[in-house]
């Protein structure tokens, strides 16, 4: 076995640990944060006490069970929370590959929460807004730029919903052409994300998955065979979920354009591909980005975040209502879209979420994100070769075949001789304060890890993360008791997953929790 010389550069970490109750059991009658002040009498006088006229339907049997607490007890309890998780704040974030959850400006962060932001509401006049919409609009301009797409919605509140909006505008585009019936397939590939085929399909679709050749891109041959009379559209995320980039995607798109589809592009992951590769030249009559991944703003656990949906000029009318405008002298609300799928989310998206995108975006300017896709590849390339320095990592496909973003590795082979498995590698990882992905369905690859170090890490957390995994692979053979009782030093040894896929058992609130341990 290789052996990696990386002296000081392990570093184990003792969790902060807390016998935390959950904050229901903290409660304490008649104890209070915050004494609401009573409504003025001009206040009062003109709406009343604000529940009578309320429809009965509407109106709560009793007060809300919600925790008494003050708040002291309440800063104590949320912090203390917050030293027993890892965070892309606190921990170098490279192994949350497909998801690129980077460093977010906090600077960006105060910007979205202002008071002149967060006392907006969506259902103010348009002249009312005039800011948020220059924001909004000036976004959709930079977007164009960026993907070489004509116009631009954020209703969308990510990439599965924006996967359904183009989805729907392909099952509107052919049935407005008389073709709905006849074109009932979509066609994805095995390593594009999941919503690629999942979000078709709930359309009504039936899905032609397209798997790799041996460099790990979509083979050709079977793409080419797979185009037909029936072919709605082709959906697709290029670079993978691999990391691997196919290069003939033109050639791809030119087929399905010729059998008279349309072309959808994936874009979760834009990162390494900023100022470098654009929709438009690639084909594709529409695509979608993650703004809460590519574009600096938090990716929050799935959310809240933004799917940007763009399309041709040929497909605006097709965009969900409405879409924002300016007329020279005001920006304004379009609603003349008469082909339009109607809306996909309330108002018009996650406004919070896009104003830090926009700050992000403008901090940067082109040749800022230009040299963010050209930093996003370089980092990927050099830990790929760092992580192939010991023997026991390995990579699905010609080691040759580059990957752009992010790497999708395997250790089957070790873990086939020492008897662990990925998911003992994420719990030990976990004793050196890092993180490592858990979510590559569905499993081509066996025994996987995805690592994604976007444009973030200097070349010291990179040799550092590296070195880290390293380090415990070497575990698996010299020290497998310290495997089997990891992680040793987080709050959380050993979570009990045995209930997970027993719905008799979910407590997704404390409300069924005490009716189901009653």
């Amino acid at each position: 076995m290789k052996r990696i010389r990386r002296e000081g550069m392990v570093q184990e970490v003792q969790q902060a640990s807390w016998n935390e109750p959950i904050i229901f059991e903290l409660d304490q009658p008649g104890e209070r944060g915050i004494l609401v002040p009573k409504a003025e009498a001009a206040i009062a006088e003109a709406v009343g006490d604000g529940v009578s006229k309320l429809s009965p339907k509407m109106k709560r049997d009793g007060l809300p069970k919600l925790p008494e607490i003050n708040q002291k007890r309440v800063l104590m309890h949320y912090l203390r929370l917050s030293q027993e998780t890892l965070g892309g704040d606190i921990n170098p974030e490279i192994g949350q590959g497909t998801c690129t959850v980077k460093y977010n400006p906090k600077i960006n962060d105060r910007i979205a929460n202002t008071e002149k932001m967060t006392d907006l509401h969506p259902l103010q006049d348009p002249s009312t807004v005039q800011g948020i919409l220059e924001v909004l609009y000036k976004s959709d301009v930079m977007m164009r730029e960026i993907s070489g797409m004509d116009y631009f919605t954020f209703q969308a509140g990510g990439g599965s919903q924006a996967t359904m909006t183009m989805a729907s505008i392909v099952r509107m585009y052919h049935r407005l052409r008389g073709e709905e019936e006849q074109r009932d397939e979509i066609i994805t590939t095995a390593f594009s994300h999941p919503s690629d085929a999942a979000a078709p399909a709930l359309k009504g679709y039936k899905i032609i998955t397209i798997m790799a050749d041996e460099y790990g891109r979509p083979d050709y041959e079977a793409f080419k065979a797979a185009i037909s009379e029936r072919t709605a559209a082709f959906v697709v995320a290029n670079p993978e979920d691999s990391g691997i980039y196919n290069p003939r995607v033109k050639e791809f798109t030119d087929l399905v354009t010729k059998a008279g589809g349309l072309n959808c592009y994936d874009q979760a992951n834009a990162n390494g591909l900023f100022g470098i590769a654009r929709a438009k030249e690639a084909g594709f009559h529409m695509c979608y980005f993650n703004m809460h991944k590519s574009f600096g703003t938090p990716h929050g656990c799935g959310g809240p975040g933004s799917g940007a949906v763009g399309v041709v000029a040929e497909l605006k009318d097709y965009m969900p209502r409405p879409l924002i405008a300016f007329d020279g002298e005001k920006y304004f609300f379009d609603y003349d879209l008469p082909k339009s799928i109607g809306k996909v989310k309330m108002f018009n998206g996650n406004a919070q979420a896009m104003l830090k995108a926009y700050a992000w975006m403008m901090s940067f300017g082109a040749e800022g994100l230009y040299e963010v896709g050209k930093v996003a590849a370089l980092n990927n390339v050099y830990l790929y070769k760092k992580m192939l320095e010991h023997d026991a990592i390995k990579v699905p496909f010609k080691e040759e075949t580059q990957r752009i973003e992010q790497t999708r590795y395997t250790f089957e082979d070790y873990a086939e001789e020492t008897g662990f498995s990925y998911d003992d590698l994420s719990r030990r990882v976990m004793d050196f304060g890092m993180h490592i992905w858990s979510s590559h369905h569905p499993y081509y690859v066996p025994e996987p890890f995805t690592l994604e170090p976007t444009e973030t890490p200097s070349k010291a957390d990179l040799d550092k993360y590296a070195a880290t995994i390293h380090h415990i692979m070497d575990e698996f053979k010299e020290n497998p008791e310290i495997i089997k009782s990891a992680p040793n030093n987080s709050t959380i040894h050993r979570v009990d997953e045995s209930s997970m896929d027993d719905p008799e058992k979910w407590c997704p609130t404390w409300r069924v929790y005490l009716r189901k341990t009653k």
